[in-house]
């Protein structure tokens, strides 16, 4: 396909959540979809996972109408399938019964087959303090980058 320089990140994941463990899994999507995300025209903002009769989905994606689309055209925020084995469902279903863990979509890529990708990761809702060490580390390597070029 050669266009698969599309990387779309969730950036607050990593700040909100302590990621435990992720999986790759496929998209269900509509012809408009894969087109808008192929241009780039998505976002993770406010998106999680949820598993519902063996089965996850995605929840609250945003993905721009094609602009060619016509009357054929996705709704924007529908609610994706994500295609996954039974073992990854059901290793996700035991973190999820658990307390404190949530599924969350990490980025959204095209792999080299031209598919639509999307990396979830069983996550654990971080602390306020937590998010204090987070920003503290993040302060911390980019003084000692700065003091390295030096």
């Amino acid at each position: 396909m050669g266009n698969n320089n599309i990387n779309i990140k969730n950036r607050r994941a990593t700040f909100d959540y302590e990621i435990v463990e992720t999986f790759t899994a496929g998209i269900v999507l509509t012809g408009t979809e894969i087109k808008s995300i192929r241009l780039g025209k998505a976002s993770l903002v406010d998106t999680f996972c949820y598993i519902e009769n063996g089965e996850v989905w995605l929840k609250n994606m945003y993905v721009a109408e094609y602009f060619f689309g016509s009357y054929n055209n996705h709704n924007v925020r529908r609610d994706r399938k994500l295609l996954l084995n039974k073992k990854e469902i059901a290793e996700m279903h035991k973190y999820n019964q658990q307390s404190g863990f949530s599924l969350i979509p990490l980025r959204v890529f095209i792999s080299e087959k031209g598919l639509a990708k999307v990396v979830v990761a069983i996550a654990k809702g971080k602390k306020e303090y937590d998010k204090r060490q987070s920003i503290k580390e993040k302060e911390d390597k980019r003084m000692l980058a700065r003091l390295m070029k030096k």
